[in-house]
C-alpha cells in the first residue's frame, strides 16, 4: 500500500476518487489565522466542488447517504484529515474543538447538498464570493464564536 499510494489516506482518496487532497488545500485555509477560518473553509469547499472533481464528489456524497460503510469512511476522512486540523488551530479543550468541528461540518455538508445535489436557488447559481460572504460568518461563529453544545457523545433529553 505505501509503495503505491504513500499512505492510508492517499489510498482512500484514490479508492473513492476524492476530488481533492486536503494536504494541498489546508495551508491556504490556515494561513489567514483564526479570524479568517470560516471564510477560508467555505472558499476551500467551493474551490473543490466547483472544480473538475465535482462528479466524483457527488458520487461520493450520494454513496455516503445510502451506504454506512462509505459514510463511515467519509466521516473519518473529513474529521481526521480536514476538521481536526482546522479546529486544532484553536486554543480550546478537545471536546469543544470536536463540537465546533461537528457544527461546521453540518453547515458545509448542508451547502454541498443544497448547492450541488438539490440545486436550491439562489444558492445553486450564486458566485463563490456570494456564498463565502453568506455562509462564511456562520462557519466562523461555529469555529470561534459562542456555542453551547453538549460534549461529544453526551445524551440530550
Amino acid at each position: 500500500m505505501h509503495h503505491y499510494f504513500g499512505s492510508k489516506e492517499k489510498l482512500f482518496l484514490a479508492a473513492v476518487h476524492a476530488p481533492a487532497d486536503p494536504d494541498e488545500l489546508l495551508p491556504d485555509v490556515l494561513a489567514g489565522g483564526t479570524a479568517d477560518l470560516g471564510a477560508n473553509v467555505v472558499r476551500m469547499l467551493l474551490r473543490v466542488w466547483d472544480g473538475p472533481g465535482q462528479a466524483a464528489g457527488l458520487a461520493l456524497v450520494r454513496s455516503a447517504v445510502s451506504n454506512e460503510w462509505t459514510a463511515r469512511l467519509l466521516r473519518e476522512f473529513l474529521t481526521a484529515r480536514v476538521l481536526r486540523r482546522v479546529v486544532g488551530t484553536l486554543d480550546l479543550p478537545q471536546e469543544e474543538r470536536d463540537a465546533r468541528g461537528g457544527l461546521a461540518a453540518s453547515q458545509l455538508i448542508g451547502v454541498v447538498i443544497a448547492r450541488y445535489v438539490l440545486r436550491v436557488e439562489p444558492l445553486a447559481s450564486a458566485s463563490a464570493d456570494e456564498v463565502v460572504a453568506a455562509v462564511g460568518p456562520t462557519v466562523q461563529r461555529y469555529l470561534t464564536g459562542p456555542v453551547d453544545l453538549p460534549a461529544t457523545g453526551a445524551a440530550t433529553s
